[in-house]
């Protein structure tokens, strides 16, 4: 009952930072259940099968507060399903000794990449409104679905900074689009993993427990992603994936640094993460002052969303 209660706080913190930043519900989800041993292609089929619901959740609440582009979710929703059916297949063959740690790599990557690019770039709004064309949303979709199931999450780390950085729509409908689409990853990584694995690679308990905790949620974070720094958060959770993926890494064969060894990579970690957090902090309110700066002395008193 302790570990439901638990994963269902996991779920609704996965879908709060998911709904507010456009990923990491399955990365973090992935990652918590590595770490208490579950089989990594089970692990990602338990997340999926959850994921089925938190995303209709996501998806009809980002619909509600109009954060969606419905062209964008049809041109990079169906590559999406496709790419993830395949991950699934793929990862459902790998044997538990490569599956780990290939998927802690993978989540590692991910995390880097989350941590990096939110610390140093923030976001790139300069060429809103550009339409965004179906050569780019489709073989990002393919790649993303793939990553997504094989890594256990991944649809949002790739597809959320890939059109962000296009710069082409604003931030909150990249969030709601890269969220509403994921239903039909969900659902074809799903499948994946039924044909790859069966009914019994799958914890329904443990799928329910995080789609609990999805749905109370994704209607909050639907809300809240026009308050929330995206910035500031993507740092926060990018070193905390760093982090937990080092620690499952250092615990097998691949890697053997010792007690003082990890020691210290753990103390590094954390004062990188912490660093790239307050940075993250001090641009943020560079960005800010300039804003104000610039719209004249009526913005200075002016709330800051």
């Amino acid at each position: 009952m302790k570990t439901l209660v638990l994963l269902a706080l996991v779920g609704l913190g996965a879908q709060l930072v998911d709904g507010s930043l456009g990923m990491a519900y399955g990365v973090t989800s992935t990652t918590l259940l590595l770490m208490i041993g579950t089989n990594p292609a089970a692990a990602s089929a338990t997340v999926h099968l959850a994921e089925i619901g938190t995303t209709l959740a996501s998806g009809a609440a980002h619909w509600r507060f109009g954060n969606v582009d419905w062209r964008v979710v049809a041109r990079i929703g169906v590559p999406g399903a496709v790419g993830a059916f395949a991950g699934a297949t793929f990862l459902s063959w790998l044997s538990t000794e490569v599956a780990g740690p290939l998927m802690s790599v993978l989540l590692l990557g991910l995390g880097l990449y989350v941590l990096v690019r939110f610390t140093f770039r923030g976001l790139r709004t300069d060429r809103l409104g550009q339409p965004l064309r179906k050569r780019f949303l489709t073989p990002l979709g393919l790649v993303a679905g793939f990553m997504d199931a094989t890594g256990g999450g991944g649809w949002g780390p790739v597809g959320t900074p890939a059109i962000l950085a296009s710069g082409r729509l604003e931030p909150r409908k990249v969030i709601g689009s890269i969220d509403t689409s994921e239903f039909f990853v969900a659902v074809a990584a799903s499948l994946g993993f039924l044909v790859g694995l069966g009914s019994a690679g799958v914890n329904l308990a443990w799928a329910g427990a995080l789609l609990v905790g999805g749905l109370i949620a994704a209607p909050i974070a639907a809300w809240i992603v026009r308050l929330v720094p995206p910035r500031v958060l993507g740092s926060a959770v990018g070193g905390f994936i760093v982090l937990i993926n080092t620690r499952t890494l250092l615990g097998t064969d691949l890697v053997s640094l010792g007690a003082t060894g990890s020691a210290v990579v753990y103390a590094l970690l954390v004062t990188v993460w912490l660093a790239a957090i307050a940075y993250s902090v001090r641009a943020l309110r560079r960005e800010r002052a300039a804003v104000a700066a610039a719209d004249g002395p009526t913005a200075v008193n002016a709330p800051v969303a």
